[in-house]
């Protein structure tokens, strides 16, 4: 049988808040356990919260940002339930009236389609803490540091259909609140989680399967298996004939494999009911066309730009909008360089590459833009060539230099571009290859004779010391051989 795969997720973001959501506890990552948890986030008798305005501006940019309805009458409710990371025995969040109401996100996809996702709400809710398992044998420890921290959970329509458009949603959920600055994106700090529903129906059937929810995935790659591995699970027990149970489940990346975390509760099970303790909150216009005014260029609008004012091509002009910081960057390296494609080049080459190497952000390079901008200005005229490019990159990188022009004359990289002196050596090479010279003028297939010309190539670097200008060399060479 043919199946049709379902899918929704469910997006936890957490705010770019320096305080939590109703204390004044910091939100910082990596102190020392429950060290960041007042009396409120401890749930004292006694203490009370207090909203924290900027929650509510993040969370209305992101609602103005995925064209959504923001909702003006803002509940908080009580969602019940026992955990030992939840010291109140519930969590404080919204139910009926959200603060974002629908709206969507349009995904690009492999093969050239746009995709509209719908977005159903997105609401305000605290976190619970941290359950600790290692350094503790037989027993749990508990970091109620988390405990608090703003959170806005995005809920989405069942609206993707495979593994690569969840992904593609995910990823550009991820460009977007990082753009506009409300969440730092940092997955691996668990800054951003994603909860997958995936269901299956008969091809073509109107009539929804039974769903099973996968937990709290941090990186794209986990999301893409996690996916895979339900969707065959799912598959394999339907058509054995069995039945798909409504459960969540815990999936492990490392091993490729889930297990059943518990059954899926539905609303009623938390009883829900109005946080007595927080006022409805209204939001009015004006506080509305404040969080506007703070909203910057969006991914999508930054990737049109980008085409446009700088020629760039529809993918690596994603590839640098997707990323606010890289495209900064590109965008200081561009302003250098004066040549903008090539600029793209190195940024999403060499300057991408070293990054994920070394693990490290835009922001911690030893490079800037202006410095990179002044090394593609080089390559652009032919002062250096590819290869000495890349030395000069390494200078640059290591902080052994700190100007692309100092190093390539310290290094001797400058590039032969005399005319008359890469003549001279290619003759001079030619007349060292009798053979190979007469195997070329003999071949007739220009396929081969492309890949003999490079034969050509090696000894000629070698006698310019890597310096002549391999445009040049090449141009030289076709000359000389047609003779």
């Amino acid at each position: 049988m043919q199946w049709d795969i379902v899918i929704g997720l469910e997006i936890h973001v957490q705010l770019a808040t320096k305080t939590k959501i109703f204390s004044g506890s910091s939100t910082a990552f990596g102190a020392e356990p429950n060290t960041q948890a007042s009396a409120v986030d401890l749930a004292m008798p006694g203490t009370l919260p207090v909203p924290n305005e900027q929650a509510f501006r993040y969370a209305v940019m992101f609602g103005l940002a995925v064209n959504a309805e923001i909702g003006r009458r803002s509940v908080f409710d009580r969602k019940n339930y026992f955990y030992p990371d939840l010291p109140k025995g519930y969590q404080t969040t919204q139910l009926d009236h959200p603060i974002v109401g629908p709206g969507f996100v349009d995904i690009d996809l492999a093969d050239g389609r746009s995709k509209r996702v719908r977005i159903h709400h997105a609401h305000l809710e605290e976190d619970a803490g941290k359950s600790l398992h290692e350094d503790f044998h037989g027993m749990t420890g508990i970091d109620l540091n988390r405990a608090g921290t703003p959170l806005i959970e995005i809920v989405t329509e069942p609206d993707m259909n495979s593994a690569e458009e969840a992904v593609a949603f995910a990823k550009k959920l991820h460009s977007l609140v990082s753009s506009i600055g409300i969440c730092d994106g940092d997955m691996s700090q668990g800054s951003l989680r994603f909860d997958v529903n995936i269901s299956l129906k008969p091809k073509g059937s109107d009539e929804l399967g039974t769903r099973t929810e996968t937990k709290n995935l941090n990186s794209f790659r986990f999301m893409e298996q996690a996916i895979a591995h339900e969707v065959e699970r799912q598959m394999d027990i339907l058509e054995d004939g069995g039945r798909i149970i409504q459960e969540t489940r815990l999936y492990n990346g490392d091993r490729d494999e889930s297990r059943s975390m518990r059954s899926k509760e539905e609303a009623n099970d938390y009883r829900y009911f109005p946080c007595p303790d927080l006022l409805p909150v209204e939001i009015d216009d004006s506080f509305i066309e404040s969080a506007r005014i703070l909203l910057p260029e969006l991914p999508d609008d930054r990737k049109a730009r980008f085409k446009e004012q700088f020629g760039l091509n529809d993918y690596d002009a994603g590839l640098l909008s997707a990323d606010a910081r890289l495209a900064g960057f590109f965008e200081e390296t561009a302003s250098h360089g004066k040549d903008p494609k090539l600029a793209a080049n190195w940024v999403l080459g060499e300057f991408s590459a070293r990054l994920n190497a070394e693990d490290k952000t835009v922001t911690q390079a030893p490079i800037t833009g202006t410095q990179l901008g002044q090394l593609v200005t080089r390559i652009a005229d032919n002062t250096v060539s590819s290869s000495g490019a890349k030395k000069v990159f390494e200078v640059l990188w290591s902080g052994e230099g700190d100007n692309a022009d100092a190093i390539i004359e310290s290094q001797g990289l400058k590039q032969v571009s005399d005319t008359g002196a890469l003549e001279q050596m290619v003759d001079e090479v030619l007349a060292n290859m009798p053979d190979q010279v007469t195997q070329y003028q003999q071949e007739t297939d220009p396929k081969k004779q492309k890949k003999m010309l490079g034969g050509f190539m090696g000894p000629l670097m070698k006698a310019s010391k890597g310096q002549g200008n391999p445009k040049l060399f090449n141009e030289i060479l076709l000359k000389k051989l047609k003779g």
